[in-house]
């Protein structure tokens, strides 16, 4: 909201900052899907903190099987990886949202990661691996336990790949452990839990917090972690007798 109808609240703006939210869903648009529910959430506070958000699901995109930038040039006919993926680097802040399914993610999240894994050998300018200097963290939602299980799989994949994880970086909702209603099942309770309301709020504003404190640093200090640095042959401290 901009003009002088817009209420602008106290605490920080983080009006410089670019988010992704990439639902992992199994539905397709426009079939609703609760863990919609939650990114609106997150989203809207983000929103109102300044935030330049985008919302994507994507089981709505041809996202082909494989580990390679582009998979068109690995035998796959068709690939909208590659545009995604120029999102997803023009955002600060990525949040990994879906369901459990069997007790675990579900396989369109799977694919997600299996794809932005596959990317993760790009550089930045600095010489570090690409997602260096952005943070990450992850919703989740359904109606049978394993809401941690999910949040550890995706939060290890994010770190191991190079983003930043602020402390507490995930939220869920699973009402009475299964089977049960859904977030946004009538009568289910989940947009008004205010357990799961303020995990949401202390993932976004973490992420928030974090993703700004990057940008104003520059990223993450490029000395001892550049790839490229390592593969021309600088190894600061490692070949010192030392510290072996």
């Amino acid at each position: 909201m901009t003009g002088p109808e817009a209420v602008i609240e106290p605490g920080p703006r983080f009006d410089d900052l670019r988010a992704l939210f990439i639902n992992c869903t199994l539905k397709r648009s426009p079939e609703p899907s609760n863990t919609d529910g939650l990114v609106r959430l997150s989203a809207q506070i983000m929103r109102r903190r300044g935030v330049e958000v985008e919302e994507l699901r994507a089981v709505d995109h041809d996202i082909a099987t494989g580990v390679w930038p582009d998979m068109t040039e690995h035998g796959a006919p068709t690939d909208e990886w590659p545009q995604i993926f120029s999102r997803v680097l023009d955002a600060d802040i990525l949040v990994l949202c879906g369901p459990i399914w069997l007790g675990d993610n579900s396989s369109v999240m799977k694919r997600v990661i299996e794809r932005l894994y596959g990317c993760s050998s790009m550089l930045n300018d600095a010489g570090q691996y690409a997602y260096y200097g952005r943070a990450a963290g992850c919703l989740i939602t359904g109606n049978e336990d394993g809401i941690k299980h999910c949040a550890m799989n995706i939060l290890y994949s994010l770190q191991h790949l190079g983003y930043t994880i602020p402390p507490q970086a995930d939220a869920g909702w699973i009402g009475s452990v299964g089977p049960g209603p859904s977030y946004l099942d009538p009568d289910s309770g989940g947009p008004d839990n205010d357990f799961t309301n303020r995990n949401t709020s202390f993932m976004t504003f973490n992420l928030m917090h974090v993703a700004a404190m990057l940008r104003r640093n520059g990223g993450i200090p490029a000395f001892g972690n550049q790839r490229s640095e390592w593969d021309a042959g600088c190894r600061p401290d490692f070949d010192n007798p030392e510290h072996r």
